[in-house]
């Protein structure tokens, strides 16, 4: 029996490889492709900050085909011009489903709804309200291995970019901070695991600090009792 067929937003996270992994196992979906944003100016991931061309040795290495949103601006309007332009194609081609890893935040999972209804497609969220601590502790124990190459300077600082998730990462994080960071604290780079056909290698670059660009009054946001002024960066190497 055929099953339908599906693009995958692909961040190159723990979350997404979690995620992709579930869906090729369950084999409910065909996913034709992986879908990623990339900010065109800098050849990066958006918001992971991670090089292009360690996102096409992901690819390579899953076997699935890439297509690239790229952004410049940075702005909403943008990127929903941009992304509506590469779903239609996909549709185009008889692709009607989107599947996320989103785990729980509510108003992301609306927006990217209202944004698919647009073009007529639908959303998929494998891996939605499913508990964290279970999903950071299953993504290790099914052989993953992801280090973290952002951060919010309101959860984590600089030390933690580059630091491998492990047992001892878990135990060491902050209580305010979800262990998937699925409330923005930290982004993740995924060399290895069960999806891929060999881990892709890298090095460890810098690491770079980088103010938050919306401005307030004193330059910084706050969320609840969290204070954000930036994001911290760990640059990683093709090898």
């Amino acid at each position: 029996m055929s099953v339908p067929k599906a693009i995958f937003c692909w961040s190159g996270g723990k979350d997404s490889s979690y995620c992709l992994h579930k869906v090729l196992s369950e084999q409910l979906y065909e996913v034709s492709y992986l879908l990623t944003t990339v900010n065109a100016t800098y050849q990066r991931i958006s918001m992971h900050g991670v090089r292009e061309e360690l996102l096409d040795a992901q690819a390579a290495a899953i076997g699935i085909p890439l297509l690239k949103v790229r952004v410049s601006e940075g702005t909403n309007t943008e990127y929903e011009q941009q992304m509506e332009a590469v779903l239609l194609q996909a549709k185009s081609e008889g692709i009607e489903h989107v599947i996320f890893g989103d785990i729980f935040l509510e108003d992301l999972r609306i927006y990217r709804e209202n944004n698919l209804a647009k073009v007529g497609m639908k959303g998929v969220f494998p891996i939605w309200k499913i508990d964290t601590k279970f999903l950071i502790e299953d993504f290790l124990a099914k052989g993953f291995r992801t280090v973290l190459c952002c951060t919010n300077d309101g959860y984590l600082g600089g030390q933690w970019c580059g630091r491998e998730i492990d047992s001892t990462f878990l135990q060491d994080l902050p209580a305010n901070v979800d262990p998937c960071g699925e409330n923005g604290e930290f982004h993740t780079f995924c060399f290895e695991g069960p999806i891929f056909k060999q881990a892709i290698p890298f090095t460890f670059g810098e690491n770079t600090y980088r103010p938050l660009e919306i401005k307030t009054s004193d330059d910084c946001v706050t969320t609840s009792t969290v204070v954000t002024k930036g994001f911290w960066f760990r640059d990683f190497l093709p090898a």
